[in-house]
């Protein structure tokens, strides 16, 4: 018997999708199952999730999230199709739609040996393929993904993928075309976040503060930080309203501002949105 979805791919990303839909009761566990090659990370994800399927190779899956490298996606996606999913989500950065719905069409080709399809309704050998940009702070249930539908994908299959993304955090739909520019931007950016952080630890120790109370302070900064946004919004506004005209936050700021942040910002998302087309040959 089919499961329902398989994960392949059991790292950090896998294993955060795996939380939060068991934890947001998307779905059961013994309706999940998840690949993974290494023998000691099978052991790690059997300890985790009990009840899923831990495998080191494919299994009958109706859907299949596709939680590997780029240049293992085609790969991985043909081994899903022929166990039996009609139903894939990738992400992997750079990899794009018509690359997995090729590789999906090659799985399907009369004589190939397409395994336990399980039970697919009227779908026939129509496989929908979603492409996703998860971030890291999936991991803690607050990423950010965004995903669009391959040739063949339905309303149906997009509902589907924010089933499975919206179980970590926020979903939202974007045309492909968008996505060099979401990897450089929410994929990238929680390390721009993290160096950030550090810079601001640094400055701390360098300005007096003792090394083991800075991080603890710094962190707080940027939760605290990060949830006002996230309750009022317009961070030009709540800029503006705690940078007093000539006071300490002013001078701070112009520092910034006479370095070229913004511009800095921008270059740094525009490299990484390079680098994402180029993974993807384009």
């Amino acid at each position: 018997m089919a499961h329902e979805l398989v994960v392949i791919g059991g790292g950090n990303m896998g294993a955060a999708l795996l939380a939060g839909m068991i934890a947001s009761g998307a779905f059961p566990p013994n309706s999940l199952a998840v690949v993974e090659p290494s023998p000691t990370r099978r052991d790690e994800l059997n300890e985790q999730f009990p009840g899923v399927t831990v495998s080191a190779d494919p299994v009958p899956a109706e859907s299949a999230v596709l939680a590997v490298k780029p240049p293992d996606v085609a790969t991985v996606a043909a081994a899903a199709v022929r166990a039996g999913a009609r139903r894939l989500l990738s992400i992997a950065a750079g990899v794009d739609t018509s690359t997995i719905d090729a590789a999906a069409a090659d799985a399907l080709e009369p004589g190939g040996d397409r395994g336990d399809r399980g039970d697919r309704g009227d779908r026939g050998d129509r496989v929908a393929v979603v492409r996703a940009m998860p971030n890291t702070p999936a991991i803690v249930g607050l990423g950010v993904s965004v995903i669009c539908g391959g040739a063949s994908a339905e309303a149906a299959d997009l509902d589907w993928a924010e089933r499975v993304l919206g179980a970590v955090g926020m979903c939202v739909r974007l045309d492909e075309d968008h996505f060099d520019a979401v990897t450089g931007l929410t994929g990238s950016g929680p390390a721009y976040v993290f160096l950030l952080a550090e810079a601001l630890i640094e400055a701390g120790v360098a300005a007096g503060l003792p090394a083991d109370v800075v991080e603890p302070m710094v962190t707080q900064l940027l939760l605290g930080s990060a949830t006002l946004l996230a309750r009022d919004g317009d961070p030009a506004d709540l800029r503006a309203k705690v940078t007093s005209p000539g006071g300490t936050t002013a001078a701070g700021v112009a520092v910034l501002e006479a370095h070229a942040l913004r511009a800095t910002v921008a270059a740094t998302v525009a490299a990484a949105a390079a680098r994402s087309r180029e993974l993807g040959g384009r």
